[in-house]
This record gives structure tokens, C-alpha cells and sequence, in this order.
């Protein structure tokens, strides 16, 4: 009966024995798979991809120029004088008439009390258009008053005053754009045609006289004028926003967007140092390094680095690619 007993008890713990063995083992599994899964998640995660926005580079024209403002003049004025002296008996002008060279401006009654004498006619050294008229009817003048200022041919020049730190980039016929508030949206054409060989003491200036065309006679003397003298211009150059470029321990260079060589699903950015050119107006010259139509990082490039993995979220269309 005792040896029963104990046959039966040995097989009950025997069979919890085998019981607790496959719970703990099939728990260990569990863990194990679990702890693999969570490895594998882990690791996948160990490469960040970065947003960016990006462009192509842009081939084209870029220019260096000097911004400076000034006041439309005539050209070439020349006054006009009697010659005789005596009361201005009739004028024959008007201001802003064009006249032609030896067209009466006004007639002189050269009379005095108790003597007449024959009138006096002054006539126009010049063609060109009256810009001033300072004499009245009735006005006695002498040989030394002027009658009229005639602006010659109708060419217009803005003058301007140039700080001495531009001096340097100052020469003939170096082209111009002319813009002015009175016609907004127009630009108007000109070139150097004089530059003064003084600098003005007191404001450390030096004079340039700019020509500028004049279609359909819309530019009128006294006008306020903006002007960019155009002091350098460089064409089919490769040009980049200055602000995809990255300077660091003594380099300079942009991040390129390439297909990862094992998995072309996937975007990827190369490191591509750069030798820059002249910067204008956040356009930045680029004289080796890049070629047209690269795609390039602008915005979200500071953490980048060789091989890092980019989502692209915008691509921003090229600058001034018309140029």
C-alpha cells in the first residue's frame, strides 16, 4: 500500500516537474522573440531620414552692380541773349517749345525817351527745347540777362555722385538700368558718358553723368531717378542661392541629393565642396564644383552629412534661370 502511495506521489511530481519545464520554456521563447523584434526595431530606427527642400542649380547671368540716385538734366543747355539792350517788347516762345536754331525767341525795343530805334530780335543759338523762360513782357534787360535756356537735341543725362570707396569701379560707356517712381514697372537704358576727374572736397564725391534713352519722351528734367551701373557681368555661369552653401573648417560646400547605391528607393545626399564666385543679392557665383540642373539642398541641410538619408518635402524652382 506504502510503495503505492509513493509510485503515485513521484508520478504527480514528475508530471509538474515536466509542467513548470515547458511553461518556463515556452516563456523563454516568448522573451527571446520578443527581445529579437525589439533588437531588429531598433536598429531600423538607428538611421534617421532628414526633411529637406531643394533646387536645381541654374545656368545663366549674374552681375555686380552699385545702386545710386540722381536728378534728371539736360543734356547740353545754352542760354540765349539779346543783343541789345532795352524793354522786351513781344516773345515769341514758350517754356517747353521746340524750337530750331534761328528761331525768334523774343523781339527788343532798344528805344529810349525821345530817340526810337529799330527793334532788336534775338533769335536761338540752338535746337533744342525750352527748359526755362525767365523773361517777361514789358521787363527791361541788358546784354547780360539771360532771355531763355535752351536744352540741346533733347538729350537727357542723370547726374549722380559716386562715394570715393567706388571710385575704382567707375569707367566709360559701363551700361546702366534707370528706373523712376513717376513710371513704375518701365526700365530705361543708359550708359556712362562722363565721369569727372576732381573728388569734391567736402563730400568726398566725384560727379558721373549717365546718358539715358528716352523713348516716347516720358523722362522729363527734374525727375528723381534711381540707377544701377552695372560694374560686372559674368554669363552662362552656374549660380546657386547663397543660402544651400555651408562653411566649416575652412570649406565651403553643398549637399547633393543622390539614389542610395543599395536601395535606389531611397534618397541620399553627397558632400560636394564648392569654389564660390561673386555673391549678388543672395545669388552666389559658383565657379567650380557644381553643374547645371544638380539637385542641391536649401533648406534643412545643417545636420546633413555624407550618405545621410533625405526625404525631399519641396522642390523650389530654379533662380533666375532665364537670365
Amino acid at each position: 500500500m506504502k510503495n503505492s502511495y509513493q509510485k503515485k506521489s513521484g508520478a504527480a511530481k514528475l508530471i509538474i516537474l515536466c509542467l513548470i519545464f515547458s511553461v518556463s520554456f515556452s516563456g523563454c521563447e516568448r522573451i527571446k522573440a520578443a527581445y529579437g523584434k525589439k533588437k531588429k526595431t531598433d536598429t531600423a530606427r538607428e538611421v534617421p531620414v532628414f526633411a529637406v527642400n531643394t533646387t536645381l542649380t541654374a545656368k545663366g547671368q549674374i552681375q555686380d552692380y552699385i545702386m545710386l540716385t540722381g536728378d534728371i538734366v539736360a543734356g547740353s543747355t545754352v542760354d540765349v541773349y539779346s543783343d541789345a539792350a532795352g524793354k522786351i517788347y513781344a516773345l515769341h516762345v514758350s517754356a517747353g517749345s521746340r524750337v530750331s536754331r534761328g528761331t525768334p525767341i523774343a523781339t527788343i525795343d532798344p528805344s529810349r525817351p525821345g530817340m526810337t530805334f529799330k527793334h532788336s530780335t534775338a533769335v536761338a543759338p540752338i535746337s533744342g527745347t525750352i527748359v526755362a523762360l525767365p523773361a517777361q513782357v514789358g521787363m527791361t534787360i541788358t546784354q547780360a540777362v539771360p532771355l531763355a535756356r535752351i536744352a540741346g537735341g533733347g538729350a537727357l543725362e542723370i547726374k549722380l555722385n559716386v562715394a570715393e570707396r567706388f571710385i575704382s569701379k567707375m569707367a566709360m560707356n559701363l551700361p546702366c538700368e534707370i528706373t523712376l517712381d513717376a513710371w513704375p514697372g518701365d526700365i530705361f537704358r543708359g550708359s556712362i558718358n562722363e565721369i569727372s576727374p576732381t573728388v569734391d572736397l567736402a563730400s568726398r564725391t566725384m560727379e558721373v553723368r549717365v546718358n539715358v534713352n528716352n523713348p516716347g519722351s516720358k523722362l522729363k528734367q527734374g525727375m528723381f531717378a534711381k540707377v544701377r551701373i552695372i560694374t560686372e557681368q559674368k554669363n552662362n555661369i552656374v549660380k546657386i542661392p547663397v543660402t544651400a552653401a555651408i562653411n566649416r573648417f575652412g570649406e565651403q560646400y553643398v549637399f547633393v541629393t543622390a539614389k542610395d547605391p543599395a536601395n535606389p528607393e531611397i534618397t541620399i545626399v553627397n558632400k560636394r565642396i564648392i569654389v564660390p564666385g561673386i555673391i549678388i543679392d543672395g545669388i552666389m557665383e559658383v565657379q567650380s564644383g557644381l553643374a547645371a540642373d544638380e539637385e542641391i539642398v536649401i533648406r534643412g541641410q545643417t545636420l546633413l552629412d555624407e550618405g545621410s538619408r533625405v526625404n525631399v518635402i519641396d522642390k523650389i524652382a530654379p533662380i533666375g534661370a532665364a537670365n
